[in-house]
């Protein structure tokens, strides 16, 4: 089983990975938020240990962007945030366990594979739309054989496009969806990344998916 263990503190981590690994896991490590939640999204692991206060980005919000990106990898939350109202929004936000530093290792390993016995069987996360393959496990998009690189946020955006596809989206709704934000008419984030996400799914392609309906929002048309 494969675990990503992401924790800032180094002295916890090493202990971590070192007991894990003698308990025949495979643990990779993140010491910064940004680079946990772009391992998340990239790599295809079995369970997430995750501490809140992280450099970067917070654990509340790796938790949220994975769960609005569709990955449903187990989440364990390592803290000593012991306050029951962040007990309650962790899970809220979609984590499936919650312990409080300091914890007996026994107890850790114990929760684990609780976890890992009652994850659903793993689906398959590939959509295919005739030249376009959108693999959200793995955080890949394909087209006409290509492969395209896209940033976590880019990738989101244009999950959330292909989810609906065929749909007109408001620049609320996307807002809303993506950035977990409410939209400001001066506010012009979802026409940037737009246009970002077209110059690399659209620009080198002949046949144009991503459209402007003037007035109301965007739509992607496969």
């Amino acid at each position: 089983m494969k675990l990503l263990l992401i924790e800032d503190d180094p002295t916890a981590g090493r202990y971590l990975q070192k007991g894990l690994s003698e308990h025949s896991f495979v643990v990779d490590t993140c010491r910064d938020g940004e680079d946990g939640l772009h391992a998340a999204l990239t790599i295809d692991y079995d369970l997430i240990l995750l501490d809140i206060m992280l450099p970067g980005r917070s654990g509340w919000d790796i938790i949220a962007d994975l769960r609005r990106s569709g990955r449903e990898v187990p989440v364990l939350i390592l803290t000593a945030r012991d306050d029951v109202r962040d007990r309650v929004r962790g899970l809220e936000l979609g984590a499936d366990d919650y312990l409080v530093k300091p914890f007996a290792f026994a107890e850790l390993v114990a929760r684990i594979r609780t976890l890992l016995r009652r994850a659903p069987p793993r689906k398959s996360d590939v959509v295919n739309m005739k030249d376009l393959t959108i693999d959200v496990r793995r955080h890949r998009v394909v087209r006409e054989g290509l492969s395209i690189d896209l940033t976590p946020k880019e990738f989101m955006l244009f999950s959330f496009l292909a989810e609906r596809a065929g749909e007109v989206l408001s620049r609320t709704l996307i807002a809303e969806h993506v950035w977990d934000m409410n939209f400001d008419s001066d506010t012009n984030v979802v026409d940037v990344h737009i246009r970002r996400l077209r110059a690399k799914v659209d620009d080198p392609f002949e046949r144009k998916i991503i459209h402007t309906v003037r007035g109301l929002g965007y739509v992607l048309r496969v």
